[in-house]
């Protein structure tokens, strides 16, 4: 007699894979859960191969089950069913505390695990048999003192015994071998929770993305911890030419919020020796443990969270607020995950042939609108927030999750003691969810507390991504011209075209990221005919723009120094040649980072820059007349009026100031200085080629 495998794939619903037969035609199946028959509604075939059995009633799934048919018997394996809403429904367990809870006379563990038939906890080496609650939670409590102990757990699911980590674990040994039992207060630095949080309400963010790695392991960056978290804490750091670098550079630059590129555990990067091999973090691996790469002793299992928690401390310090990119649509292995073996099919989303979905481009797509992928995900933004004191979250490939857990990232985020920026990536992929279930760009409306990246922004000031050789406005001699009022008015004033999004903080703009080539690179292969020099000031164009539009202005680390990445348009495991910040550059182009310092600092001085409604734009910003095809507009604040013109040509311009009066020249790419450049009493001045001007009008007689 053979053995074989049947598969439950409804409550009630038994799918077996067997050739048709006049035998099995013949004779009755009999369905047993442990020792118990179970009542059959009906029998039949799907196809030639295929049969399927229909229960009375769906069984319990804690005890095996199993098949007798035609002189054949089959265990009874969980399959779709684990993908259903009554699955969904019965195990549900989002009041439970899941993961290890520490305390000096115990240890509480607990572990979702449903269709697992038994659970082992293994500490160190010893070994403790769990205890199953009806919704699936396997629970332990261990007696003694178990700190900084290794643990996994062994668990038995459709016939096979495996070895799992905790999803939920808070450390791990180096290299993700271990789970690790961690008393979290000790890991705190001496005044981490007596600290305060730069309070930066969103209209007021300017965000610069950065690489933890990237920031620091030049041999110019003057840090001695390079690469590390530790590295983020240094200040007063300073290249060998003279000029600040790392912290205290940032600082002086100016933006409110570093976003910080995955420091959650991710593979490919051997944390014993990392300097072999390099990663932008976007291939997760644990999602509450801080990446052993970055830490100082990565076989320390406290030593990265402390670490951790003192580079966002010395952020804060330095009076900027700290986002984490995470990526949550995702696993780097999906076969191997820690998710996978412990309920297998649940936290992924199959195409209806079975095979898995794969929107993210990675062989997987996190089933995020499932009631305890959701659950992780909340849990994780929630500790975050509370053990780490960070101030936002960046979600990678945003349109892959739903608009339902994003809706309620959004409410518990308003509970925070602070305010708490929420962006993403808002791009429409083909994942296996309804389009109107997507966290998309096109649900923006639903999604009013979320910003989302501004691709249009993007593709029209610089032309579209994939395309290296196309142009947009700055590079194409005013190619798009027709959007850029749209563009500056945060994509959200129907005046100038459809509305992207229902406010100005909806819109993040960005002409440049970690993904693809940098505006520098891009430039010298969509304009190589231009100089050095016409490069250069195209390029300030684009920066120029994407700080003075209403929106959020976002960075990339170095953009303002002209950042190189050598040609690279996916360096996401390039060596650190090439993606590591050239601090000896940033002191040769201290003349253009000077004149981002100025824009930035506008920016933050004046208010009209950084309207909150769609009624303040249409009430305070209106385009200037130009001669094609520069570009102006006019901001009208209280007492103070200001003028931006934009040539993107190579020849000078004369442009007619939007009224009468003495206009200061505030900033121009073409001059540095702390002061207005000149003023004008005229009604009429010149443009330069490839410049940006910013003019000041006083409305009050002095």
């Amino acid at each position: 007699m053979k053995k074989r495998v049947a598969w439950l794939d409804e409550k009630d619903t038994i799918t077996i894979e067997v050739p048709k037969s006049e035998s099995l035609e013949a004779s009755l199946p009999h369905v047993y859960v442990g020792n118990s028959p179970c009542m059959i509604k009906s029998v039949g075939f799907l196809d030639e191969n295929t049969a399927q059995i229909t229960l009375e009633d769906p069984f319990s799934l804690e005890c095996v089950a199993s098949l007798s048919w035609g002189g054949d018997e089959w265990q009874i394996y969980l399959r779709k069913v684990v993908r259903s809403a009554w699955f969904d429904q019965t195990y549900d367990c989002t009041d439970e505390k899941l993961g290890c809870s520490y305390f000096a006379d115990r240890s509480e563990f607990a572990v979702w695990a449903p269709t697992a038939r038994k659970v082992e906890l293994v500490i160190e080496t010893e070994t403790f048999q769990m205890e199953r609650k009806a919704n699936g939670v396997w629970y332990i409590a261990v007696e003694g003192d178990w700190k900084n102990m290794p643990y996994h757990f062994v668990v038995a699911i459709n016939g096979e015994v495996q070895k799992v980590n905790d999803p939920y674990a808070k450390s791990m040994t180096a290299n993700s071998e271990r789970g690790v039992v961690i008393d979290l207060p000790a890991t705190d630095p001496d005044s981490f929770r007596a600290g305060s949080y730069p309070k930066v309400e969103k209209q007021d963010a300017i965000i610069y993305e950065l690489h933890i790695r990237d920031a620091t392991i030049s041999l110019d960056s003057g840090v001695s911890q390079k690469g590390k978290f530790l590295g983020l804490t240094e200040e007063h750091t300073k290249n060998t030419a003279g000029y600040s670098t790392a912290l205290s550079y940032i600082k002086e630059l100016g933006c409110t919020h570093v976003q910080l590129l995955p420091l959650q555990d991710f593979a490919r990067v051997d944390e014993l020796k990392p300097e072999d091999s390099y990663n932008w973090g976007y291939d997760p691996l644990y999602y509450l443990t801080p990446e052993g790469s970055y830490a100082t002793d990565a076989n320390n299992p406290e030593v990265r969270i402390r670490e951790c928690k003192q580079m966002i401390e010395a952020i804060h310090k330095n009076g900027m607020s700290v986002i984490l990119d995470v990526v949550y649509n995702h696993v780097f292995d999906q076969a191997n995950s820690a998710f996978e073996k412990l309920v297998p099919g649940y936290y992924f989303r199959y195409r209806e042939d079975g095979s898995l979905s794969d929107g993210s481009g990675t062989g997987n797509d996190m089933a995020t609108e499932r009631k305890m992928v959701r659950k992780f995900i909340l849990d994780a933004i929630d500790y975050w927030l509370d053990e780490y004191h960070v101030d936002g979250f960046r979600f990678d490939l945003m349109g892959l999750i739903d608009l339902e857990t994003m809706q309620q990232i959004q409410q518990r985020c308003l509970k925070a003691d602070r305010p708490i920026l929420l962006l993403g990536e808002g791009w429409e992929l083909d994942t296996e969810l309804d389009a109107k279930e997507r966290a998309t760009a096109a649900q923006s409306m639903k999604l009013e507390g979320v910003s989302f990246f501004n691709d249009v922004f993007r593709d029209h000031i610089k032309g579209k991504v994939f395309l290296s050789s196309d142009a947009g406005y700055i590079n194409g001699s005013g190619k798009f011209l027709e959007l850029l009022p749209q563009l500056v008015t945060g994509s959200c004033d129907e005046r100038y075209g459809h509305p992207l999004f229902s406010t100005p903080l909806q819109s993040v703009n960005f002409v440049e990221c970690h993904d693809n080539h940098t505006l520098w690179d891009r430039l010298v292969l969509s304009n190589h005919e231009l100089t050095e020099e016409s490069r250069k000031k195209v390029h300030q164009l684009a920066t120029g723009l994407t700080i003075l539009s209403q929106g959020i202005p976002f960075l990339h680390a170095g953009q303002e120094f002209f950042r190189t990445k050598k040609d690279d348009g996916n360096s996401y495991i390039s060596a650190d040649e090439v993606n590591q910040l050239d601090w000896t550059s940033r002191g040769r182009e201290e003349e253009s980072i000077q004149w981002v310092r100025i824009l930035l600092g506008i920016r933050k001085k004046y208010r009209v820059f950084r309207l909150d409604s769609k009624k303040e734009i249409q009430k305070r910003v209106h385009i200037i007349p130009a001669p094609h095809p520069v570009f102006g507009y006019m901001l009208m604040g209280t007492s103070l009026d200001f003028a931006i013109f934009i040539n993107p040509t190579a020849s000078v311009m004369n442009i007619t100031m939007p009224n009468q009066g003495r206009w200061e020249k505030l900033s121009s790419n073409h001059a540095c200085s702390l002061s207005p450049i000149s003023c004008l009493l005229s009604a009429t001045t010149e443009i330069g080629a490839y410049e940006f001007s910013v003019w000041r009008r006083s409305r009050v007689k002095l």
